[in-house]
């Protein structure tokens, strides 16, 4: 039996460029796939995977997006999105081509699940976070909020609490756990909408006579986390990032002059900043960074995405420039956006400055490249928990911060120093780093336990 796979992926980046990735792996394994997210962002993939088939959700009639009204957003995501699953998946039966045998969706949609569930078809969800972050809101969707809230909900005294929940391999302070379930933080405005979608993925798995949940890690990163919860088939089939850098790894144009630069440095010696494609820092934190950058030395290759505001580019530009822009050009590369996959393989880099998002600590870990782990939100701070005190191939510092939760350059420097330098502690994440580049690479091969768990998801699951 051919099999033909719906993957159904939330339009921004952290979810549609593993989902792609999956959609590579599965064609590699013979299987006809076809890849939706909605057309506004279809626009935007530059990634080219032989044998996909395209079929975006047309957004043409939404009255607003995700940066506008989220909520609204939302409710005609899921209202033009299950009309679409459903015409996609009868006219693909009717025409006598290749029918679906099942649907993949990412976070955030869970309605996709119940869609396939109405046109009798098998589903999966695609976790694109840590096993251990999926355990830590599965235990909170299952008896673990009162402890959770009980546990942080003073901030005087919640950096000292201590949280255990089954399973996982390590206790967990407030500063550990993704930012929407600490009750004594500002996240709290974001908990109103985001803990509801977590727990409807949860209620919509624990109604499934064969719960599936394909995650975005391997066995050997996170193998307790992995059995953490045995009511729900937890399966492994990552790391989702492009095997080399042919095939790309962003959905955005990046700058192309910056190879050449960084072909003129010497061996791990430029460090690699960049916090992704979502958050915006503050101007005071971005000060902060700079200082630290420029204090430690080292030339460095920093991303920094513009905001395009109402006012004039030109004024707008002007209005965020850095106090130290010409020192900073001096001693380093500024640029809006660029291959992270193609960057972090390139021989000068010594470590990556990152806000720890999954995609990011995954390329980090797969490239072999130590960090400096400086989460801002979301599930972050629980990945640069395990990049410190698991995986051990970086150090974080937003350990301190000031009242006004900015982390001074003189913490930033003293990460890099530690990362970068030839000490003891250098010279351990680094070789931490490198065992960890092998065992992600062998997760991944013909015959790894990620490429079994693949194989057996389409012979046995969708079988």
């Amino acid at each position: 039996m051919v099999h033909h796979i719906l993957i159904i992926a939330f339009p921004t980046h952290g979810h549609i460029n593993p989902a792609l990735q999956f959609a590579k792996r599965l064609i590699d394994l013979g299987a006809h796939v076809t890849f939706s997210t909605t057309l506004q962002m279809h626009r935007c993939i530059t990634l080219t995977v032989p044998g996909l088939n395209y079929a975006p959700i047309s957004d043409a009639d939404f009255k607003a997006n995700h940066e506008s009204d989220f909520l609204l957003f939302l409710t005609e995501l899921k209202l033009h999105g299950s009309e679409f699953i459903s015409n996609i998946v009868l006219s693909n039966a009717k025409e006598g081509g290749h029918p679906f045998t099942c649907i993949v969706y990412t976070l955030i949609i869970s309605w996709v699940a119940e869609v396939a569930r109405g046109l009798h078809l098998p589903s999966a969800l695609l976790w694109v976070q840590a096993a251990t972050v999926f355990d830590i809101f599965y235990y909170q969707s299952h008896g673990y909020s009162d402890y959770i809230y009980d546990k942080t909900k003073d901030k005087e005294f919640s950096s000292s609490s201590s949280i255990e929940l089954p399973g996982l391999p390590l206790l967990l302070a407030p500063n550990d756990l993704p930012s929407y379930l600490v009750a004594s933080t500002s996240s709290t405005n974001f908990s109103a909408v985001f803990i509801p979608l977590f727990e409807e993925h949860f209620r919509v798995l624990d109604n499934e006579t064969n719960p599936i949940v394909l995650v975005n890690t391997f066995e050997a990163l996170e193998q307790e986390a992995l059995r953490a919860v045995d009511k729900i088939n937890v399966i492994s089939v990552g790391p989702l990032i492009p095997a080399d850098t042919s095939y790309g790894g962003d959905i955005s144009k990046s700058s192309d002059d910056y190879i050449e630069w960084l072909d003129s440095k010497p061996e791990s010696s430029v460090v690699y900043v960049s916090f992704g494609s979502f958050l915006m820092l503050s101007k005071i934190q971005l000060e902060e960074i700079a200082r630290g950058l420029l204090d430690s030395g080292h030339p460095f290759l920093w991303v920094i995405i513009r905001e395009k505001g109402k006012k004039g580019e030109e004024e707008k530009e002007k209005e965020e420039e850095l106090s130290c822009i010409e020192e900073l050009k001096k001693s380093g590369k500024i640029v809006e956006w660029c291959s992270q996959v193609e960057v972090l393989s390139h021989p000068s880099f010594g470590c990556f400055l990152t806000h720890c998002g999954w995609n990011s600590t995954l390329e980090c870990l797969v490239s072999g490249v130590p960090v400096v782990a400086f989460p801002q939100q979301v599930d972050q701070k629980t990945n640069a928990k395990l990049i410190e005190d698991l995986w051990k191939i970086g150090v974080r510092v937003d350990h301190v911060v000031n009242d006004e939760l900015i982390v001074k350059g003189e913490e930033i420097k003293k990460g890099l120093d530690i990362v970068m330098g030839n000490g003891e502690k250098g010279e351990e994440l680094r070789r931490n780093a490198k065992k960890w580049k092998g065992l992600a690479k062998e997760a991944v091969k013909e015959g790894g336990s990620s490429d079994k768990n693949l194989t057996s998801f389409l012979d046995d699951i969708v079988g």
